[in-house]
């Protein structure tokens, strides 16, 4: 009897998981309300939701970007997006850096750093210039190296 009863419950707690996703998909293919996780709701919201970040590297990310200002940080989809910075030495450059984290495992190919540079001209309109690719590397290993200290002192600890 006891497998019976089990039965039935899992048919209608699909049932009502089934009636509550048709009703959110309706929801959101709409653009009513908020979605589960903030504006914009659906499909995005739930696939970010699925994604998952190695959480050290993001901490990492975000303390070794922490001289540039910040535009936007997703945690679900594992992107970080900085303003433009200008250093005091170098006023007539700046740099903005894009940090894509892939894997939810502390790998170095879970990683990607994409950094911008500008140059301001002699007519002071900012103009684009390639930046120098041992920057990225240095930026890229900064984190990585960040990262397996969280690591090593939250396994120590």
């Amino acid at each position: 009897m006891a497998f019976v009863r089990g039965a039935r419950i899992r048919k209608i707690s699909a049932s009502v998981l089934a009636l509550s996703l048709v009703t959110l998909s309706a929801c959101a293919s709409r653009g009513e309300g908020t979605g589960l996780f903030g504006r914009g709701g659906g499909e995005r919201s739930s696939q970010a939701a699925a994604i998952s970040v190695n959480g050290y590297l993001w901490r990492a990310s975000l303390d070794a970007l922490a001289f540039m200002p910040l535009t936007s940080a997703d945690p679900y989809g594992g992107i970080i997006l900085t303003d433009w910075y200008t250093s005091p030495e170098t006023p007539n450059e700046r740099f903005k850096a894009t940090v894509y984290i892939l894997d939810s495992r502390l790998r170095a190919d879970g990683l990607n750093v994409s950094l911008f540079k500008q140059v301001r001209g002699a007519d002071g309109q900012w103009t684009d210039a390639a930046p120098s690719p041992q920057t990225e590397l240095d930026l890229e290993n900064a984190i990585l190296t960040r990262a397996r200290q969280l690591r090593l002192s939250n396994i120590g600890g």
